[in-house]
């Protein structure tokens, strides 16, 4: 299973989208420091506006209408972008982290479905077990060998063991759905084992 598949998952690409916003509203604020000068006038004419920059008015909060900017606001301006980069470093960590409880979601699922098939394979073995047992005891008993007794006690150890092969099932499926969900709604290949 190639990893890039954990790309896919929602939770991880909610964090990414969050990352590239926060990206975004750094360049935002970064173009929030730079004074706003209308370089053409009307009907393509130059504007004086740049030219105004550098007079004395410039440090007014307005300089005519096409120049806005205040040195008093530069302070204000710098801190905007400083608050968008820790919220972008707040948003990549939250990326990483998503990321990182994807890889171990996966992890723990695909060890657990390593685990489960040793553990049905020994259920099934168990059962079987079982059946042959309740079987014997059950001719003996009716062959006038064993007690009742001795029957419904080897029923009852067919009914639990075929109860615990059931619940290891459930167990399997439910890892199915775990991995599933874990790997973001891939379906993992799984080796055809009827053809030889």
């Amino acid at each position: 299973i190639d990893s890039t598949i954990l790309l896919r998952r929602p939770d991880v690409l909610q964090a990414e989208y969050e990352l590239r916003a926060a990206n975004a509203e750094i360049g935002a604020a970064r173009a929030a420091l730079f004074p706003r000068i209308t370089l053409t006038g009307l009907a393509g004419l130059a504007s004086n506006a740049l030219s105004s920059l550098f007079t004395g008015a410039a440090f007014n909060y307005s300089v005519g209408e096409t120049v806005r900017y205040s040195i008093f606001a530069g302070g204000a301006a710098r801190a905007g972008v400083a608050q968008t980069q820790a919220q972008r470093d707040a948003a990549l960590a939250g990326y990483e982290g998503a990321i990182q409880a994807a890889f171990r979601d996966v992890a723990d699922a695909l060890a657990r479905r390593g685990t489960i098939t040793e553990q049905l394979r020994a259920n099934r073995s168990f059962v079987d077990a079982a059946e042959d047992s309740f079987r014997l005891t059950d001719m003996r008993y009716r062959g006038g060998l064993d007690s009742f007794l001795t029957s419904l006690d080897a029923q009852r150890s067919l009914y639990q063991a075929q109860r615990t092969l059931l619940t290891t099932q459930l167990i399997e499926a439910s890892n199915r759905v775990t991995l599933y969900r874990a790997l973001g709604g891939e379906t993992v290949e799984r080796p055809d084992v009827s053809r030889p």
